[in-house]
């Protein structure tokens, strides 16, 4: 198999994006037959659905470190410090540090904005993976792979998931959501730094930020209301990190309709009394489990199309990525 089966790119299907959200994955979930059998673990989902909006840089660690297509099985077992990558068949040659190096030949991954890894991969697990003890017993410990770990080492911003998890509804969303932010923020902030970019960023995502985590938005809002001239490099790295942790957890029930509820507030002057009250049975029904956020979503955006301010309007959280590439989005 030739170099570019293992590492390369696959555009975007359909020109979703007028700038390109570079994503990488697994070499195996794309389709490349790196496994072990010199088999694959081909996604239908990553394939079929989210090619449609990245740009996919495909990698196999076990590739890169010249393993070979077909090899022996891999497992991690314990070690003093930390699980070192083994042989099953062979536990006396220590593979860790081969694969460690696969992550030097990802010469593009400075430049990605997400990854998507294969679950259970003593390589390329990102959480959860079996550790073995002596003689194959398994050891209570759970980790990461070795390639995930240096990988989550390196990139502590970046946001990464394992594509068995993206068939939740939530957890898809979310990484969606996640890789939107992180691209958008290169792009707006760290590729023409300036004190304005960042305000303006902020801004557009205060609705996100309230319905993910409110205290941490809070918090933002006091980090950029308390500069006073010092290092900018510095306020941009300290709000890239808080703003990255904010929202790595999906948003609460409870914290959506809060934010619902105040962007409803913006059109308080524009809606007859009997359009307010619907949409505020439809906050109150999604609230209580009844609806999809979807519902009253749609309503607002409706209404703030026509009422709305150019501030309200612009806020991300009525669309943090392209909606048509979601269709498990209704039932969020």
């Amino acid at each position: 198999m030739n170099n570019l089966s293992i590492i390369g790119s696959d555009k975007a299907a359909n020109g979703l994006n007028k700038q390109p959200i570079n994503v990488g994955i697994s070499a195996c979930l794309i389709g490349n037959k790196v496994r072990y059998n010199a088999g694959h673990t081909q996604s239908r989902l990553c394939l079929d659905l989210l090619s449609k909006c990245f740009t996919f840089t495909r990698f196999c660690p076990e590739a890169a470190a010249d393993l070979g297509i077909l090899r022996p099985t891999m497992r991690l077992t314990v070690d003093s410090t930390s699980p070192r990558l083994v042989f099953s068949s062979d536990e006396s040659f220590d593979l860790t540090s081969e694969l460690v190096k696969g992550l030097q030949k990802h010469s593009e991954i400075g430049h990605l904005d997400g990854y998507i890894l294969m679950k259970n991969s003593p390589s390329c697990g990102l959480d959860r993976v079996k550790v073995y003890q002596a003689k194959g017993h398994p050891h209570p410990l759970r980790t990461a792979g070795v390639f995930a770990r240096a990988l989550k080492k390196h990139y502590p911003l970046m946001p990464i998931e394992e594509e068995g998890r993206l068939q939740d509804d939530t957890l898809f969303d979310n990484f969606l959501l996640r890789v939107y932010a992180y691209s958008n923020f290169k792009k707006e902030v760290l590729e023409r730094p300036s004190l304005h970019h960042l305000m303006v960023f902020h801004s557009s995502y205060k609705y996100l930020l309230m319905a993910h985590n409110q205290d941490k938005a809070r918090a933002l809002g006091r980090l950029l209301g308390t500069y006073d001239g010092g290092s900018l490099e510095t306020l941009i790295d300290d709000y890239f990190r808080a703003f990255i942790e904010a929202i790595s957890k999906p948003a609460s029930r409870k914290n959506h309709t809060n934010a619902l509820f105040h962007i409803l507030g913006y059109l308080k002057h524009n809606l007859s009394p009997i359009a307010r009250d619907h949409i505020v049975i439809k906050i109150h029904n999604y609230n209580k489990g009844l609806t999809p956020l979807t519902t009253p979503l749609t309503l607002l955006k409706h209404y703030l199309m026509q009422h709305g301010t150019d501030y309200i309007k612009e806020q991300r959280y009525l669309e943090p990525y392209p909606e048509k590439i979601n269709p498990m989005a209704q039932y969020l």
